[in-house]
């Protein structure tokens, strides 16, 4: 991500405070961890996947006390922090989504499904045809400048809170 966004970074992605690269370093380190174990737990048989999840819950809980004082992770714009984590909260979420949305994070939930219900995410999430010689080639649609729901467009501002409604 680092190196395509040094390319280009139309949505200023990088530019996040410090707690930004500590907060994906949790992620990428115990969370990640936690999460392996809680979700393969029948590759981990001496682990207690209940403790295994309690961890990944406590970075959870961590990101819901963010959430409170913000849009997103590292202030009122999404960051690198918010692209590179949310992936992986949702594979923690997909686990048992009952559960999950029965714990005490509800900024969590929304800022989650914010990303999950975006036009950009569902883009990413098209199925295309397996290619094979001979076949056409697909042509992924190249994303606009404004495609992303929290970019101000030239004649209009929009604002994406994603829990705005609900609170």
């Amino acid at each position: 991500m680092l190196w395509a966004l040094r390319q280009k970074d139309p949505h200023g992605l990088l530019n996040m405070p410090d707690i930004g690269e500590t907060l994906i370093a949790q992620n990428d380190g115990p969370f990640k961890s936690a999460l392996d174990h809680t979700k393969y737990a029948v590759h981990y048989p001496d682990l207690d996947p209940q403790s295994e999840r309690k961890k990944a819950s406590d970075f959870i809980q961590s990101l819901n006390t963010r959430l409170t004082e913000d849009l997103f992770l590292t202030g009122e714009s999404p960051t690198l922090a918010d692209i590179a984590i949310f992936p992986f909260v949702r594979q923690f979420a997909h686990i048992d989504r009952t559960w999950f949305n029965a714990q005490a994070w509800p900024r969590v939930i929304l800022w989650l499904d914010g990303f999950l219900q975006s036009t950009n995410f569902q883009m990413a999430l098209t199925k295309v045809p397996i290619w094979g010689d001979g076949a056409r080639p697909y042509l992924f649609n190249h994303a606009s400048e404004w495609d992303c729901p929290w970019q101000e467009k030239p004649s209009t501002r929009r604002t994406w809170r994603p829990w705005a409604q609900k609170f």
